[in-house]
């Protein structure tokens, strides 16, 4: 059976992630054995890339915040599995960074996620994330999406990006901190104390 580092060790030397192996760059993604929960975003970002640490900046803090969980907890109790759409920053775009590359998540998901066996929910960051794992076509609203987070449980929980650029959107969507977050807390905390 494969393991981790030799799932690992497979992106590195797949010729598709060629250029960031040449620059020493690892994917950038965390699968503990135990983990409950599993974070999927969209890619790493620049300055989490340089870090070599995943949710390292302040999108990161605002998810900690949002999932009632310290930075110690969040990187060191098992409990998170973190397997962004591309474990690779992807580059910058006009408006952003560009979005994660076709085909990463199909050919490197199944085979980690197969050695997690303990994984009771999938939150999904993102329309990236959303659209991959509920399996939505067309043009289907994010915001939509979110509202209707008690659709999709008890395996997944779709967010909104934590990012500080959609702080206009948590503005005109004052349910998501009043009801949304309160309930994600809720459901991570009874799933870390079982």
């Amino acid at each position: 059976m494969q393991t981790i580092e030799d799932i690992a060790k497979a992106i590195m030397a797949d010729p598709d992630n060629q250029k960031f192996t040449e620059q020493g760059i690892k994917p950038l993604f965390a699968a503990p054995r135990n983990a409950r929960i599993n974070i999927v975003g969209q890619a790493p970002g620049l300055k989490t890339q340089e870090a070599g640490l995943y949710w390292k900046d302040k999108s990161g803090e605002r998810l900690r915040k949002w999932l009632g969980v310290d930075e110690e907890t969040f990187y060191n109790s098992g409990y998170f599995a973190v397997l962004p759409m591309d474990f690779y920053f992807p580059g910058h775009g006009k408006s952003g960074d560009l979005p994660p590359r076709k085909g990463f998540a199909d050919k490197w998901h199944q085979p980690i996620l197969e050695l997690l066996p303990d994984i009771e929910l999938t939150i999904l960051i993102g329309q990236y994330a959303q659209k991959y794992y509920l399996h939505q076509k067309g043009n289907i609203k994010l915001t939509e999406t979110v509202q209707h987070y008690q659709d999709y449980l008890p395996d997944f929980f779709p967010l909104v990006h934590p990012s500080p650029r959609n702080q206009i959107w948590m503005a005109k969507n004052p349910w998501f901190a009043a009801q949304v977050v309160p309930d994600l807390q809720k459901l991570v905390k009874n799933i870390m104390e079982k």
